[in-house]
This record gives structure tokens, C-alpha cells and sequence, in this order.
């Protein structure tokens, strides 16, 4: 992550990631009848929980976990069969552009999408785009002329009428305003039909909230435990730091609250392999507490490594960084805590 930020924020290092691709990561959650691993989210989920412990800079959370997914919910079957191939080999790289305001909602879509003879127009703008620098296609949410229907349409991301406005944020990630001004869409480009890109979208968010949840998982627990070295280590007034009875009583609490993270990601994760009705439910639980702790953890863990936790010389404040970052993906804590009073009727 530090290579790719010192060498003017590059997006990733290509040889690490065909290196991922050759393992299969690529392939986990793809069905075997397009060639795919069919290894489940749960599977998927321990390598991005491992990836979040190093603050892994990849397509993954792009390619695989959002658009792999979206795709798999797609019935276009010509569609599947293409991406499929190019993802699992590597060859393409694909994210979703979807946000249109400055918070996530998954209603608020204005792009459109209109009808001129054999072909379509896409007219919109998208921000906050993960990876928008790097990939090759884009699916975008659109309405269609009436405003009623959620389309799903893959663009490419060379087409004309596609400008780009690319950002950093403080985790060092480049994300993408990206603005589509009559873009011609093919019919055979639509990854929805009729009524379904709704539900097509919102699952996909599911699934990539428990993503992300797992994601998170792995930094607090290196964050954890890197402070928890720390403290053992650093000297003050003649002892360590770690016999201080209020930075163990801290510790503890952290500590707890990590084992609950554990349990309620792993359980969300089982929940998208087995197709539980109460998805939706386990995926706002896990984004909101892990969210959540991840700030807690973070600031917990600058804090106690004291003022040398905010120079770059250390890693800790990465940590603190991303943690801002990602628990804004696809909606915060609050977000979330407000879908669960929701689902529980409050």
C-alpha cells in the first residue's frame, strides 16, 4: 500500500494481482457452470478478511465481490458467459457505478436511460466510484424513460461520452466521478429485465456489505493486535505501558467487542451461501457494528501508540484512514441502524 501511494496513488500493482487471479480468487464465487470455483462467500470472505489486515490495494472489492455478484444475479446469459471468462482470467476489470448524491441511498437514481431506434442513450452522472481509474466496464444504475424501472446496463468504460474526474481519498484509494453523456447502449448490454433491477441491485449491496464487514474484521483485528504489541513494549515512568490499569480495562472492552464482530460476520457470510430470507437483516448488522468498532479500534489504537500513531513512520494510522473510508461505502453506521429499526418495525 505504501509502494502503490509513494508511486503518485497507482491504483494497484498488476503482478500481485495476476498473482490473485492464478490462485482462483477470481473464480470463488463464480457457479461451475460457467468454470467458476462455486466456493461460497464464506470462502471469499476469509480471503478479504486477510486482505483488510494488510490494507490490500486491489480490484477485488470492484471486480469480485460487487460486479461478480451482480452479474451472477443477472439472467443475460450471453453476458455471464463473456464476463465470467475475462474476470476469472484477468484479463478485465469491472465495478459498479451507482451513487448519485453525497450519502448512499439505493433509491435515489436520476441517470436515464432512453430509446432511439434499434439502440438506447445513457445520460447521468455517477460519483464515488470505486476504482472507476482502472476498470474496463462500468454497471451503471439508470431509470428508464418513465422513471419507473431500475436498468442494470454494462458500458464500456472507452465508449464515447464517458468523462472521468478521478479522486483520492485519505486512504490513499482513487475513487471516480464519472459522468455519461449519450453513451450508446446496446440492447444485449442490459443486465436486467423488466421489473428486477431493483432487487438485482439491492442484493448485490447486501452481499457486498457483508463484504466489506469481513474486509473490516481483519483491520480491526491487526489494529488490535499491533497495539496490543505495543503495549507491551513501550516503557514509561519505568514500566510497560500495558500494566497501566485504564489502557487494560480499554484493551478488554476491545477485545469483547471484536469476538461479537467475529460471530455476526461469519453468520452474515453463511447467510449468503445459504440463501437465508433474513439477508438483508444480517447484512445491515454487520456493516453498522463493524463499522462501528472499526472507528472505535482505530482510534483506540492511535491513541495508545500516542503521538508517534500519526506520523507515517508507523502503520497504525492507516488503519484509522481506511476505517473512515469504508464504513461510508454503501452506507454508515447510522445508515444502517435506521434500516434494522426499520426491519424491526420501530
Amino acid at each position: 500500500m505504501r509502494e502503490l501511494r509513494d508511486n503518485n496513488y497507482q491504483t494497484y500493482d498488476k503482478e500481485l494481482w495476476m498473482e490473485m487471479v492464478e490462485m482462483g480468487w477470481t473464480s470463488l464465487t463464480i457457479p461451475e457452470k460457467y468454470n467458476g470455483l462455486n466456493f461460497g462467500y464464506v470462502g471469499l470472505g476469509q480471503v478479504l478478511e486477510e486482505m483488510g489486515r494488510k490494507l490490500t490495494v486491489s480490484p477485488i472489492i470492484s471486480t469480485v465481490l460487487l460486479s461478480s455478484t451482480l452479474i451472477s444475479l443477472s439472467k443475460n446469459e450471453y453476458l455471464k458467459t463473456k464476463l465470467f471468462q475475462e474476470i476469472m482470467n484477468g484479463t478485465k476489470l469491472l465495478t459498479l457505478a451507482h451513487e448519485e448524491g453525497i450519502h448512499h441511498n439505493t433509491e435515489s437514481v436520476n441517470s436515464l436511460i432512453s430509446k432511439e431506434q434499434d439502440y438506447f442513450l445513457l445520460n447521468g452522472k455517477k460519483n464515488f466510484v470505486i476504482d472507476g481509474q482502472i476498470s474496463d466496464y462500468f454497471i451503471v444504475s439508470a431509470k428508464d424513460e418513465k422513471g419507473l424501472n431500475t436498468l442494470l446496463v454494462l458500458v464500456d468504460s472507452n465508449a464515447n461520452g464517458v468523462e472521468y474526474n478521478h479522486k483520492v481519498h485519505m486512504d490513499s484509494r482513487t475513487y471516480s466521478d464519472i459522468t455519461f453523456k449519450n453513451v450508446k447502449i446496446e440492447k444485449d448490454n442490459f443486465l436486467s429485465e423488466k421489473e428486477d433491477g431493483h432487487s438485482i441491485l439491492e442484493k448485490t449491496f447486501n452481499i457486498a456489505r457483508i463484504g466489506l464487514a469481513a474486509e473490516m474484521l481483519g483491520s480491526i483485528q491487526e489494529a488490535f493486535e499491533i497495539t496490543m504489541s505495543y503495549l507491551k513494549e513501550r516503557e514509561q515512568f519505568g514500566v510497560k505501558i500495558g500494566s497501566f490499569q485504564a489502557l487494560q480495562h480499554r484493551s478488554a472492552l476491545m477485545f469483547g467487542e471484536i469476538e461479537l464482530c467475529k460471530s455476526i460476520v461469519l453468520k452474515a457470510l453463511q447467510s449468503i451461501d445459504s440463501d437465508d430470507p433474513n439477508l438483508s437483516k444480517n447484512a445491515s448488522l454487520a456493516k453498522a457494528k463493524l463499522g462501528m468498532i472499526f472507528k472505535l479500534v482505530s482510534n483506540e489504537a492511535v491513541q495508545m501508540h500516542g503521538g508517534i500513531g500519526v506520523t507515517d513512520d508507523a502503520d497504525i494510522g492507516f488503519f484509522l484512514k481506511r476505517a473512515r473510508v469504508i464504513q461510508r461505502i454503501l452506507g454508515d453506521s447510522n445508515y444502517h441502524l435506521d434500516k434494522l429499526a426499520k426491519i424491526s418495525s420501530y
